[in-house]
């Protein structure tokens, strides 16, 4: 399979996954600005969506968005408990999560990344994020990762979406919780290897 990525971007959560997997993947990087991938091409051509990530299967096919990824690439490997058996109440715990992040958290971290983006609107934007994070954060203060004592592939997107914090300055320290969370999932071997090989380490 090959991933196509841009560092630190939302692609880094199903590198992770793909990593925890222990499946062999290939890394194609794109330039998000100009849509060419590294081994030259135009990456609208793999995906007319023109944003990571996207996976190419040993087949051929295309799959994109990050939550489905995510889950699709847990499910081939199901001894490794990266995601609950579907049809269960605790994979739907995990797709909570995933939609959260997904649409509270992840969206809300656009404007800040926007140079055109007022003043207000970022003002506005890290309310909206402050209140999110306080909501994980309440969770995190109970167990170790979002679902239990158990890392899911809800943790490697919410990692993702915390490793931006610091390149649009929102401070995480208000909440011991997120921050013990961030560290611990950074640790595991698999996150490791994703941060080293997008060049995220140092």
């Amino acid at each position: 399979m090959k991933l196509y990525y841009a560092p630190g971007a939302c692609s880094l959560s199903p590198h992770i996954v793909l990593r925890e997997a222990g499946l062999d993947i290939t890394l194609e990087k794109v330039n998000l600005r100009t849509k060419e991938v590294e081994s030259g091409g135009n990456f609208l051509a793999i995906n007319p969506k023109g944003y990571v990530p996207a996976l190419e299967l040993d087949g051929g096919e295309i799959l994109t968005e990050g939550p489905a990824i995510i889950q699709y690439v847990a499910d081939l490997v199901p001894e490794k408990k990266l995601v609950p058996p579907a049809g269960t109440l605790a994979r739907a715990r995990v797709q909570e999560w995933l939609n959260f992040i997904g649409t509270e958290l992840h969206k809300s971290f656009s404007p800040l990344f926007n140079p055109a983006t007022s003043d207000d609107a970022k003002a506005a934007a890290r309310a909206l994020i402050d209140r999110r994070l306080a909501f994980a954060a309440s969770v995190l203060d109970a167990h170790p990762y979002l679902t239990g004592d158990s890392f899911t592939v809800a943790d490697a997107y919410l990692f993702t979406v915390l490793s931006w914090t610091g390149y649009v300055k929102v401070d995480i320290t208000p909440w011991p919780s997120l921050g013990a969370y961030f560290e611990r999932v950074k640790a595991r071997p698999a996150v490791q290897a994703a941060l080293a090989a997008e060049g995220l380490t140092g």
